[in-house]
């Protein structure tokens, strides 16, 4: 690129040259052609995603399932194919499982390409012509007009008013006032006035701009191949099950190969020791685990859903439920998003304004100390009412209903002043009617004020604008007693810095009554003489409900950070308002900071610093990348293009599914149906409930493949008849396993859960006290097992009855300590102290008792059975033999709760009580 190094750096004429344009007449026919074939069509182009069967054959691409496989196949080449089909529908069931989860996969780079899709006005051979953006070519000469979506990257040439909203792409919540001066090469996105983005939408004014960039070279485009070479990165939870499967993928190999050479060696013959082999690979792994993992995330999913939250990827629910640090983009997230005028200034007096948005609900009175005094019920002073209706008549916008919900259409910024004045039941249709528009000088950066003339009694020019751009042309003002007194300059300047201290955009007003009649009106009119009114400052103000949530979350161990596009003295403003500090105070950083810094300086600021203002969309994803180097565990809340990349790479990612765009919310894991911060407190929640039921149901089903493999492996080396068979195993790690363990899965949240800090990320999913929890109750297990085998074989002389009555004797003893980890004991509990009824919070626990005993009947009892997994029928008395090892479970059940309580936030519901 001759010359300059970047757009926004040379001048229009250069951009011309070098695209070997015309301002007038643009590109010929033949020429666009050419630039077909060099750039290509104006859409981002992608890899092709890989096909169905693949994706479902990488299902079976995990460790514990090679096991199963293998298992399956040696069955297959014994001839045993009942077995043998057995393993494989588990193996299958597990596949279809994950390929469910992932059948949404990688949506968001399509939604950024339908995002920048529109028609456009170009110049080709001086004729204006209507094409799709498509069509569009570098150096194309773009003509932009007041609703226009922005088609591709334009460097501006010609302005008249161009205001443009960039907010999905740079975070900014305020329009920018576009101009065509060349800028410093170092000048931030967010600051680069002379370019217009592609999928930025123009709010006022026209312009005209040659196209620089297309497809994947926009800045859009950026993004999306930034997203599309991010990978989907793993979830805590399925990271530490990934580790957990590979721990014992290599452990039952290991001890599978020993036992089988073992035996060959103690002279058993090769066709016992491949069944006890497989007996002991299937009894290791815990086959009903996956199945349950996947319920408890769905029925995590449903109850979010009734709070407004929407998981798109089921691992994310427990994510969230772990989030150690959340970033929160400001602008429509913890903030409304709509401008409100909050303080205005006339005649030495403040004046508060409540409420919030576009919605003329609210009130106007005067403030002093910080105290609100005298509400105006019947007439407002003088000063004020002018200095309100100068806002309303100085004005290109309206405000539109929509049911109760209140949008500006134009401006932001004017949008603020028309609801400030209905306020104080000034209304737009009202003054207009009264004092028609003559003529207006729309707003221009070079003067920074926009000027109406008005027709009345005495013709009146009203002003707005910057307050150094009035204050040099006034010489009167309004004082307290309405009356016109010479200007104090010195006396404005002070409030303005008052106002700006508290993060107000301030705009300055001013009047000059006419004593002849005019029809036009021009900048000399306006250069003296002008009678000052007032100032209103205005802010996008924050969500009183967000501020409750981050303050939930801040005492349930949970950082919040605020990473938005927005200037930093606002942001520092909103964050302290919200109360997003560190030890108390704001430490904020400004993108131009940050790409100052190598990584490790990065690393420091994201974990000193609380706000991060002026950021681009790659710094964003540093940031996010920076706290997952540090060991967090991080969501990333946002709703623009300029999220997307952040939201895909953070561990969980939540999107505005109300007034985000599709970008966004195609790139997060969650969204939130009422785009309110708040919801993800509730989340949260819901969150911790799911990994407090999922360690509860690992507590419960890995004791049984413990006792198993135990039994398996010792009557193996011991070159004794198996107590328990392959098949036997799968219907007891399956089926009643999954029977017995869903119930955990509903069990409701625990008082004092938000009360909690946040779990080590670092914690592995098998903790020291859980493993010593697992270990006692396997060791039970594994003598209840073999011991009842041993008893029912000497004393019946059926193998078949001896193994059935060692299956229903595990069961019975199951129940008793699924009851033990289930809150059901905590209504125990509180019976005994005559709080409430024991099952008032077990219902589906019991239901799910009762289930597995009636399964267990069946599987015992019915012939059909019996032949396909090798039982027998037992007799009563063979039944009430199975029901004693429930006794002595009890107190193993309270030597495992007194290592390993089942839940801190249970412990604390119980002490809660004392």
């Amino acid at each position: 690129m001759p010359n300059f190094l970047s757009y926004h750096e040379a001048s229009g004429q250069e951009i011309i040259e070098h695209f070997n344009s015309n301002l007038e007449e643009g590109l010929s026919t033949e020429e666009v052609v050419l630039r077909y074939e060099k750039y290509g069509w104006n859409q981002l182009k992608f890899k092709p995603g890989k096909p169905a069967w693949l994706k479902f054959l990488l299902q079976f691409h995990q460790p514990l399932l090679y096991i199963l496989l293998l298992a399956g196949g040696i069955k297959a080449i014994l001839g045993s194919w009942t077995n043998a089909f057995v393993i494989w529908g588990v193996t299958v069931i597990n596949a279809i499982i994950g390929y469910a989860q992932e059948a949404q996969a990688e949506r968001a780079i399509t939604s950024l390409a339908n995002s920048v899709t529109t028609e456009v006005i170009v110049l080709r051979e001086g004729q204006k012509l209507r094409i799709i953006s498509q069509d569009l070519v570098p150096g194309d000469m773009v003509l932009l007009t007041s609703g226009d979506k922005v088609p591709a990257d334009l460097r501006l040439l010609q302005v008249r008013n161009l205001q443009v909203d960039e907010s999905a792409l740079t975070g900014e919540s305020l329009t920018v006032d576009k101009s065509i001066a060349s800028l410093p090469p170092e000048t931030l996105l967010a600051e680069r006035t002379n370019m217009a983005y592609a999928g930025s939408f123009v709010t006022f004014g026209q312009g005209k701009g040659i196209v620089v960039a297309t497809a994947n070279d926009t800045e859009v485009g950026q993004i999306s191949q930034s997203m599309e070479k991010r990978v989907n990165l793993t979830t805590p939870l399925t990271r530490k099950f990934a580790k957990f499967s590979r721990t014992l993928l290599y452990g039952v190999l290991t001890l599978a190969t020993l036992t089988f050479v073992i035996g060959l060696g103690q002279g058993e013959s090769w066709l016992y020791m491949f069944e006890a082999t497989v007996a002991l690979a299937v009894s290791a792994i815990p086959e009903g685990l996956p199945a349950v993992v996947t319920i408890t995330l769905a029925i995590g999913v449903n109850r979010m859903a009734r709070r407004h939250a929407i998981i798109r990827k089921l691992p994310a629910v427990e994510a969230l439920g772990n989030a150690t640090v959340i970033c929160s983009d400001k602008t429509g997230t913890l903030t409304e998003n709509q401008m409100t005028v909050q303080s205005i200034y006339v005649a030495n007096e403040y004046y508060a304004v409540s409420g919030s948005g576009y919605s003329p609900k609210g009130e106007i009175y005067c403030q002093e100390n910080d105290k609100p005094q005298k509400y105006f019920e019947t007439k407002f002073p003088l000063g004020l009412e002018e200095c309100l209706i100068a806002g309303v008549l100085c004005n290109d916008s309206q405000l539109k209903q929509t049911g109760e919900d209140w949008s500006v259409v134009g401006d932001p910024t004017e949008g603020a002043l028309i609801a400030a004045a209905a306020k104080a039941s000034l209304s737009q249709s009202g003054l207009s009617a009264s004092k028609p528009r003559l003529d207006a000088i729309p707003f221009e950066s070079q003067y920074q004020y926009m000027a109406t003339l008005h027709d009345g009694d005495f013709p009146v020019i009203y002003v707005k604008g910057s307050v150094e751009s009035l204050i040099s042309r006034c010489n009167q003002m309004i004082n307290c007693h309405d009356q016109i007194v010479p200007f104090e300059r010195r006396q404005i300047e002070e409030a303005v810095a008052m106002m700006a201290k508290q993060g107000l955009r301030v705009l300055a007003f001013a009047k000059k009554e006419m004593n002849f009649h005019q029809h036009s009106l021009d900048h000399e009119d306006i250069d003296t003489n002008l009678i000052f009114l007032g100032l209103q400052g205005m802010i996008d103000p924050p969500r009183p409900e967000a501020i409750a949530a981050i303050h939930t979350c801040q005492s349930a161990g949970i950082q919040v950070k605020m990473i938005t596009g927005d200037h930093i003295t606002t942001a520092q403003v909103i964050a302290t308002k919200m109360g997003i500090t560190k030890t108390g105070k704001v430490l904020a950083f400004e993108g131009r900071q940050l790409g100052q810094m190598n990584q490790v300086e990065i690393a420091q600021a994201v974990e000193d610093g609380s706000v991060f203002a002026r950021v681009s969309p790659i710094q964003k994803l540093q940031l996010v990348e920076a706290l997952q180097s540090k060991g967090e565990i991080v969501a990333m809340t946002g709703d623009g293009v300029n999220d997307a990349p952040a939201l895909k790479q953070a561990d969980i990612g939540i999107a505005m599914g109300k007034g985000g765009t599709e970008v966004a919310r195609e790139s997060a894991d969650m969204l939130l149906t009422d785009d309110n911060f708040a919801s993800i407190e509730a989340a949260v929640e819901e969150g911790r409930t799911v990994y407090q039921n999922l360690q509860k149901a690992i507590a419960f089903l890995l004791p049984v493949n413990g006792g198993e493999s135990m039994t398996i492996l010792i009557s193996a080396l011991l070159a004794r008849d198996l107590p328990i068979l392959s098949l036997q195993v799968l219907w007891l790690n399956m089926i009643n396993s999954i029977t017995m363990t869903v119930p955990l899965a509903f069990e409701p949240k625990s008082q004092g859960l938000m009360q909690q800090p946040s779990r080590n990320p670092n914690e592995p999913l098998l903790t020291q006290k859980l493993f010593k929890r697992i270990l006692i109750v396997s060791l039970f297990n594994w003598i209840l097992i073999f011991g009842m085998f041993e008893w029912a074989k000497s004393t019946t002389g059926d193998i078949a009855v001896a193994r059935t009555m060692a299956i229903q004797a595990l069961v019975a003893a199951r129940i008793i300590y699924l009851l033990s980890i289930s809150q059901l004991r905590i209504g125990v509990f509180n019976y005994l102290r005559r709080k409430n009824s024991v099952v008032a919070k077990a219902p589906i626990l019991i239901f799910g008792v009762v289930t597995a005993v009636i399964l267990q009947i069946i599987f015992s009892q019915w012939s059909v059975m019996n032949v396909l997994f090798e039982t027998a029928p037992l007799n009563i008395n063979q039944w009430l033999i199975c029901l004693l090892p429930m006794l002595p479970m009890i107190p193993i059940t309270f030597l495992a709760n007194f290592i390993d309580p089942p839940s801190r936030s249970d412990k604390l519901s119980i002490s809660a009580l004392n």
